[in-house]
């Protein structure tokens, strides 16, 4: 099969070597010509474009599944919604009609509560904050051309905090030197292990059509935040962790929410490798 990757970066380089052990060929659009080199030597296809200039999207191959996975990158100029919303249009007018499955990463931002509710794929979705509005305004797009008969075939995954190799390097420093931590230790974190992540995209591109329309990728267990810097702590041999809860935290506000991944779990051929942090965090230090 041929796979497209729009966005190949910590998620969708995991999800390309997944396809390439799976014999399958797989292209990827980046706007880096370093980035490009890379791919190539990984035996990916590279394309070089950026999905905010229309123009450049022109030499996008016609395939079975394309995987839109674009992160912000805070360092260009476009701002997040030029990105995550004009971009999404710019791709989805030029892939209309000639892919079979349209795979779109989004984010549980989209949801709006805030008190520790559990939600789920049918919860109502009431961002309080721009980064949920514009990620629930980039997921209409794609269910607007789903209904438009563009797309034979559209799964949106939303998912939850992203975690693995490489992605905690920030609070590891700052545990051992027992910074305090800026937020409300009691609020609710959910979590998803990259390579679980990762398996998610590969399952829901290889579902029937239709199967699997919207998903919410999260691990087993809703935890606190508490709970989740205190066992990391623990692996780095640290004794004691610290809260400023007068200091805002980033992705946390009020008390959170608990994400249900009830129809993740229910996907056929799919099972966490690492269904929780008590698993997830040891093989991400190591």
């Amino acid at each position: 099969m041929r796979r497209l990757i729009i966005g190949c970066g910590y998620l969708g380089r995991r999800v390309a070597q997944r396809w390439l052990d799976a014999g399958d060929d797989v292209c990827a659009l980046t706007r880096s010509e370093a980035n490009a080199a890379a791919f190539r030597e990984l035996g990916i296809e590279s394309l070089i474009g950026d999905v905010t200039q229309a123009d450049s999207l022109n030499t996008l191959p016609e395939c079975d599944t394309v995987l839109h996975a674009v992160g912000f990158d805070r360092s260009a100029t476009p701002s997040k919604r030029e990105v995550y919303v004009d971009g999404l249009r710019n791709v989805l007018d030029l892939v209309a009609g000639r892919c079979g499955r349209f795979l779109h990463i989004s984010s549980t931002s989209v949801y709006g509560q805030e008190d520790g509710e559990l939600v789920d794929e049918d919860s109502p979705c009431e961002p309080q904050h721009e980064s949920g509005q514009i990620c629930l305004d980039a997921e209409r797009l794609v269910s607007e051309a789903a209904a438009r008969c563009d797309l034979p075939a559209a799964t949106i995954l939303r998912l939850s905090g992203i975690y693995g190799p490489q992605r905690l390097l920030a609070r590891i420093e700052a545990i051992h030197e027992k910074q305090p931590l800026p937020g409300n230790p009691d609020a609710w974190l959910n979590l998803i292990h990259v390579d679980d992540a990762a398996a998610a995209v590969v399952a829901a591109a290889d579902s029937a059509p239709g199967q699997v329309g919207l998903l919410l990728v999260s691990d087993d267990q809703p935890i606190r935040r508490r709970t989740y810097y205190e066992t990391l702590a623990r692996l780095l041999n640290v004794d004691e962790v610290r809260f400023d809860e007068d200091a805002p935290a980033r992705h946390t506000r009020g008390r959170g929410k608990r994400c249900c991944n009830r129809r993740l779990r229910e996907q056929p051929g799919l099972t966490l490798q690492y269904p929780t942090i008590e698993t997830g965090l040891p093989q991400a230090l190591a």
